[in-house]
């Protein structure tokens, strides 16, 4: 069936973000139904047929959209969040090379290839990746190093699985001796690494000092970034090909590790961009796919993958960790770990290509073969590795942290009360100076725009499971607790009540009300400027109760948490506090209401400033 060209770059996208927003919504792994709806659109109804639509750019458009890609995975990388980087450079060297033999060697005995594409589709199926990883760590939060680990691994080892699997590539199908082919190998190696490198350094040094001296005007800052990405990556490319995708990574490590550094427009730029160029990438590489490509998976080809992942993937983890400070339990969930993703498909497409014009008579079997072992560890992982973690202990169980969006002067106090009383805290704001305050006072914080993805996974590695809203700024409060009631649900995500009369529906859905409808961040402020301070008491007896009910009745005590046990309750408007005994109840005092202490006061009943 003959379709426009525009009907067919049309489907692309709209099947793409359609399938990402049908994944979210019924939970499922959006890698799988991407590659669902490219399959049907291509081969199975003739939708879409990526060759005859772009032809000699289909290369091209996909090497320069992975780079995109890596570059977004280099922006999450933050070199203070880890901290058994030793497992991490295993990972991604001598355990590549552990990876590469097992799947080399499987290809060989169960898929009857001839050594040399066993060892392409060995050195393909070494990476990991981002856009697989991070969305199943989402929903694991995971206690320890662990998802740390992972999503090191999972963004480095695509630029260096990629630049292996071409230097493989150009080993064994362009060298024609051994000796000749080991030289080869570990010259491009070296080239790779320095020209990509100081590329990627140079990009790096080039966007930071034109950031920093505000060469760029804001409305610019996200194109002007894709414009040095693409013309680092070229260039790498150029001078040296296939080292692009190692020089874009490490620009976006350096730029993310840059701490006086604002990036939230590029943050939220690059996110959208990421998200599109993935969700078209998978339709495209699946599409590609032909039916009869699949004549010849078979019982081979099943056992091939569960050696990658019963065999392969265990012994690479066992390697890499030996001498490590992780226990037995993290160690058996990073080898339960491994999906592959956008950059194996991408790099055995290129191949492909390159093998068919060449004439080699295997070389069809690259993709579908490529393409199992994606969805096979995607399918595998995705259904397995909850019950896993939770079996090893590894999920953190209800968390009862909070993550403080606002770094202002009182929201620096209410986070260190909660702090002070075993509560684990993550304040996170914009400003340099309040992030700065934030760190005299030993508070973790986050330099970041609470409404970015980035802030969104960061939160899903921490010990938090509550989000309060504590700006100035209404609508950033209600946006925040809309994008954070899909991580924390909607009983967990607090805003203060808004300074202008809102709709009841609308509060309701965009965050339950702090405190009570009185506590507006103009009215807390003022409070504080008055001379207001935070305190808490340990309801021990009835006649604390008694008291302390007759200290609310006389309005010198606002409560706004209670601890009990352990456990964090947060007072809201639709929820205020029942005096129990056994409780802490941390509140503020006001000084505009009078006395703020009334003169009888039992003995058991301790107050003291938080």
């Amino acid at each position: 069936m003959h379709h426009s060209i525009l009907f067919e770059l049309a489907s692309i996208v709209v099947l793409g973000v359609g399938a990402q927003w049908v994944a979210w919504r019924f939970e499922l792994p959006s890698i799988l139904l991407l590659l669902l709806i490219g399959f049907a659109a291509g081969p199975v109804t003739g939708l879409i047929n990526p060759d005859a639509l772009l032809g000699d750019l289909l290369q091209p458009v996909v090497s320069l959209s992975v780079a995109i890609i890596l570059f977004e995975g280099g922006l999450s990388l933050k070199i203070d969040e880890l901290r058994e980087g030793g497992v991490v450079r295993n990972l991604v060297s001598v355990g590549l090379l552990v990876t590469w033999a097992i799947s080399s060697a499987a290809a060989l005995v169960f898929l009857d290839l001839d050594l040399a594409l066993s060892l392409l589709l060995g050195a393909i199926v070494v990476v990991s990746g981002p856009t697989v990883i991070i969305p199943m760590l989402r929903h694991l939060r995971l206690g320890g190093e662990v998802g740390s680990i992972l999503k090191w691994e999972g963004i480095l080892i695509d630029p260096i699985g990629a630049t292996f699997a071409v230097l493989v590539f150009e080993a064994v199908f362009v060298a024609d001796e051994l000796q000749e082919a080991t030289i080869s190998a570990l010259l491009g190696l070296f080239e790779t690494l320095m020209v990509g490198g100081v590329a990627g350094v140079a990009g790096a040094i080039i966007l930071t000092i034109a950031l920093r001296r505000y060469w760029v005007p804001d409305f610019l800052e996200s194109p002007v970034t894709l414009m040095l990405v693409v013309a680092v990556f070229d260039l790498s490319d150029e001078i040296i090909p296939e080292s692009g995708l190692f020089a874009v990574t490490v620009m976006g490590l350096i730029v993310a590790n840059q701490k006086d550094l604002q990036l939230g427009g590029i943050e939220e730029f690059k996110e959208s961009v990421g998200i599109l160029l993935i969700s078209s990438l998978f339709i495209l590489l699946a599409a590609r796919l032909d039916l009869e490509d699949f004549e010849h998976v078979g019982l081979g080809s099943l056992i091939f993958l569960a050696t990658l992942i019963v065999v392969a993937r265990p012994i690479t983890v066992l390697v890499s960790t030996w001498g490590s400070q992780l226990n037995w339990r993290e160690r058996v969930f990073l080898a339960w770990m491994a999906p592959r993703g956008i950059v194996a498909a991408a790099v055995a497409s290129i191949f492909a290509l390159d093998l068919e014009e060449v004439g080699h008579p295997d070389a069809e079997r690259l993709v579908p073969l490529t393409f199992l072992v994606i969805v096979g560890t995607v399918a595998f992982y995705a259904l397995t590795t909850q019950f896993v973690a939770r079996r090893l202990k590894l999920v953190r169980p209800q968390p009862q942290g909070v993550l403080i969006a606002g770094a202002h002067s009182w929201a620096r106090n209410v986070a260190s009360a909660l702090q002070n009383n075993g509560i684990e805290v993550l304040i996170v704001d914009t400003n340099p100076s309040n992030i700065a305050l934030a760190e005299i006072r030993n508070l973790p914080n986050f330099r970041e725009n609470i409404l970015t993805q980035r802030c969104l996974e960061e939160a899903e590695v921490c010990g938090v499971g509550r989000l309060m809203a504590l700006t100035s700024n209404d609508e950033v409060n209600s946006l925040a607790a809309l994008q954070f009631t899909e991580l924390f649900g909607r009983q967990e995500v607090y805003r203060l009540p808004a300074n202008i009369a809102a709709d009841k529906t609308t509060r309701f859905r965009y965050g339950r009300t702090l405190f009570n409808e009185e506590m507006t961040h103009q009215h807390i402020t003022s409070l504080f400027n008055a001379g207001a301070t935070l305190e808490k008491t340990d309801l021990e007896s009835e006649a604390d109760i008694t008291d302390f009910q007759r200290q609310l009745a006389a309005g010198n005590r606002i409560p706004l948490f209670s601890i009990s046990n352990g456990t964090l309750n947060i007072i809201t408007a639709d929820n205020p506090i029942v005096p129990r005994i056994g409780q802490r109840i941390i509140y503020l005092t006001d000084p505009t209401a009078g006395n703020t202490e009334v003169e009888t006061q039992s003995p058991g009943g301790q107050i003291s400033r938080v």
